[in-house]
């Protein structure tokens, strides 16, 4: 809702750039796909890396303060 009201404010300011905004967004939208899967993918792998690391600690017995609070 916030977008949209942004944008009514650029199309009463300046219509020409709104309406180019209006035009270019999906052709944004699907260049930042790649890229967000590719963060996604990124994000899995560390977490990946992560767990492997963590692996001997909590094979040994070490718990995270969150799994402390936990009953």
């Amino acid at each position: 809702m916030l977008t949209f009201l942004i944008w009514c404010l650029l199309f009463i300011v300046c219509w020409p750039l709104a309406l180019l905004a209006l035009i270019l967004w999906p052709v944004i939208w699907l260049i930042s796909l790649p890229l967000r899967l590719l963060g996604i993918t990124f994000e899995a792998v560390f977490a990946l890396l992560r767990a492997v690391l963590l692996l001997p600690a909590r094979l040994l017995g070490y718990r995270d303060a969150d799994e402390r609070r936990r009953p």
